[in-house]
C-alpha cells in the first residue's frame, strides 16, 4: 500500500495524496473527453477503470481565448478536483467552485482557488473544469447550446454520485463562483435539469452577459468563417481546437469595429457567452426568478465596489477615458429610456470617467448581482448580499476594490500571484481580517445557511461592507439602484 488517500467512486477506485492532514484528489474524470464524434456535444459519462487510477494531477485545460488564455497538453478537459478534511467523515458540508474568466478562459488548477484554508474549516471542496470559449459556448448548428452549463451539471451530477465517499453530505452541497461562474450558478438556479442537485449558492459578481439567438448565430458564422468553415459541429469538429481559440481571441480584439451590428456585446472584448437558445437556457434568470418560475434557494451575492477598475487598468486606460467614450459607455449600457440623464442627474460632479466607470460596473456586474438577490427573494428564497470597499493596497491602491479582489480573500489564497498582485508580499492586517471574514462568511453560510449578518430585506435592503472596518448598512449603491430598479439585465442583441 501506498499510504496515499484512497476512495471508491461509482466509475472506480481513485487514489490521491496527502496534504497535511487532508487528502487530494485532483484531475477526476466526471465524463468523456469531448473531442472527435464527442466534439460540441453534451457530455457523455465517464467510463468505468478496473483497478486504481492515480489523481494527483491536474487534468489539461480547455482551450481558451482571450490575452490571458492558457494551454496544456491533452483533451481530457472535463475533470474535477476534491480536497477532504477527513475521508471517513460523514456529512460534511461541500462546496464546489465554478471559476470564472468571462466563459472564455479559466482553468480550477488556478493557484487562487487553493482550497486548503476552506478545507481546513471543514468543507469537502470541488473545483470543475468545464469547457470555455468556442468548446463551450459558440451557438453551433447540430450541438446543444451552452455546453458550458451542460458540463457543469454533469460534474453536479457526479458529485452526488460520489462525493459520500469523499466524507461530503450529497444533500448540503453549496454551489460557489465569481463572475463567469456567478453568472453560470445563475443559469443553473433556473434550468430544470440542475435541481436538486445543490442546495444553496455563492455568487461574487454576477454578469449581466446574455447573448439572443440571433446575435449569436451571427458571431458563430464570422467565427467560423475565420477558420474556413461553417457553425456547424460537424464541419468545425475538424478544426483544431487551439486554432479556433486563436481566432476567437482575435474576433474579441476586432468587436470594437463590429458597434453598428452588435451594439453592447461589440465593447466588451469578448465575442461568446452564455445565449437564450430556448432549450438548455429558456430565459433570463432575473425574469424566470422574479416572474415565478422557478423557486429561489438560500443566496450568498457580493460585488465589490470598483467592478469596471480592474479593465480599465488592464486596458492601459486608467485617467485616459474622454467625454465622448462616457457618452457612449451611457447610450449603449444605461438602461433605456433615460438612463443616460439619469446617471448625470444622480452623480452631478462624477468626470467623464467616473460615469464610465460607474455604467460598466453597474451594468456589467453591481446591478446583476443586486437584481439576482432581490429575484431570488421575490421567489421565496431568503438572500445574503455583501459589497467588498477595502481597496487593494498594491499598485499604489489604483486599483480601489476591483472586479476579482474579492476571490483571494475568501479562498486565503493571499499569497498566490493573484493575491500578491492585489495585496503585496506583505498584506495589512486589514486585508487579513477582511480575509477572514469573508473566508467565515463562506463557510458558516455553506455549514448552516447564514453567513453571519442579516439577510437582505426589501425595507432596508442590508448590506455587509467588508473594508478595514467592516459594518451592516443599507445597500451603499442607492444612487444607482433606484435608476436600474426596474431593469433586469438585458440580453445583448443585435442592433
Amino acid at each position: 500500500m501506498s499510504g496515499q488517500p484512497v476512495a471508491r467512486t461509482a466509475e472506480g477506485f481513485v487514489e490521491g495524496r496527502r496534504r497535511g492532514e487532508h487528502a487530494v484528489f485532483r484531475g477526476i474524470p466526471y465524463a468523456q473527453p469531448p473531442v472527435g464524434p464527442l466534439r460540441f456535444q453534451a457530455p457523455v459519462p465517464v467510463e468505468g477503470w478496473g483497478g486504481t487510477r492515480r489523481a494527483t494531477e491536474f487534468g489539461p485545460v480547455v482551450p481558451q481565448a482571450g490575452p490571458t488564455a492558457e494551454s496544456s497538453v491533452g483533451n481530457d478537459w472535463l475533470t474535477l478536483n476534491v480536497s477532504s478534511p477527513a475521508l471517513g467523515a460523514a456529512g460534511l458540508p461541500v462546496l464546489v467552485w465554478i471559476h470564472g474568466g468571462a466563459y472564455i478562459a479559466g482553468a480550477s488548477s488556478d493557484p487562487m482557488y487553493d482550497p486548503a484554508a476552506l478545507t481546513g474549516a471543514g468543507l469537502v471542496v470541488v473545483s470543475v473544469n468545464y469547457r470555455v470559449a468556442a468548446e463551450g459556448f459558440a451557438l453551433v448548428e447540430g450541438a446543444p447550446a451552452n455546453r458550458g452549463f451542460l458540463d457543469q451539471i454533469a460534474a453536479l451530477e457526479w458529485v452526488q454520485r460520489n462525493i459520500a465517499a469523499f466524507g461530503g453530505d450529497p444533500d448540503r452541497v453549496t454551489v460557489a463562483g465569481q463572475s463567469a461562474g456567478a453568472g453560470s450558478i445563475a443559469a443553473l438556479l433556473t434550468m430544470e435539469r440542475a435541481r436538486g442537485l445543490f442546495h444553496r449558492a455563492i455568487v461574487h459578481s454576477v454578469p449581466g452577459s446574455l447573448s439572443t439567438r440571433a446575435l449569436a448565430e451571427e458571431v458563430a458564422a464570422v467565427l467560423a468563417g475565420r477558420v474556413g468553415s461553417v457553425p456547424d459541429a460537424e464541419a468545425l469538429s475538424g478544426t483544431d481546437p487551439l486554432r479556433l481559440a486563436g481566432a476567437l481571441t482575435a474576433l474579441g480584439a476586432e468587436l470594437p469595429g463590429r458597434r453598428e451590428r452588435w451594439g453592447r456585446l461589440s465593447k466588451l472584448g469578448v465575442a461568446v457567452c452564455p445565449v437564450l437558445d430556448g432549450v438548455v437556457l429558456t430565459e433570463s434568470p432575473w425574469s424566470a426568478l422574479a416572474g415565478g418560475r422557478t423557486g429561489g434557494t438560500e443566496l450568498l451575492v457580493g460585488h465589490t465596489r470598483d467592478e469596471f477598475r480592474l479593465f480599465s487598468v488592464m486596458m492601459g486606460r486608467l485617467g485616459t477615458f474622454t467625454e465622448d467614450e462616457a457618452d457612449t459607455a451611457l447610450e449603449l449600457f444605461a438602461p433605456a429610456p433615460g438612463g443616460a440623464g439619469a446617471y448625470r442627474d444622480a452623480f452631478p460632479q462624477a468626470t467623464p470617467e467616473e460615469l464610465l466607470e460607474l455604467v460598466y460596473s453597474d451594468a456589467l456586474f453591481r446591478m446583476p448581482s443586486l437584481q439576482l438577490a432581490q429575484a431570488n427573494r421575490a421567489a421565496g428564497g431568503t438572500s445574503f448580499l455583501f459589497e467588498l470597499q477595502l481597496a487593494a493596497p498594491a499598485s499604489g491602491g489604483v486599483l480601489g476594490a476591483c472586479h476579482s479582489l474579492d476571490v483571494p480573500l475568501a479562498f486565503g489564497t493571499l499569497d498566490s500571484p493573484a493575491g500578491r498582485h492585489f495585496f503585496g508580499d506583505r498584506p495589512p492586517p486589514e486585508v487579513s481580517a477582511v480575509s477572514r471574514e469573508l473566508r467565515r462568511g463562506w463557510v458558516r453560510f455553506a455549514t448552516t445557511g447564514d453567513p453571519g449578518w442579516p439577510a437582505h430585506g426589501p425595507a432596508r435592503q442590508l448590506t455587509r461592507v467588508l473594508d478595514i472596518e467592516s459594518k451592516t448598512s443599507p445597500y451603499p449603491e442607492a444612487a444607482s439602484h433606484r435608476i436600474w430598479e426596474r431593469f433586469h439585465p438585458a440580453p445583448f442583441d443585435l442592433r
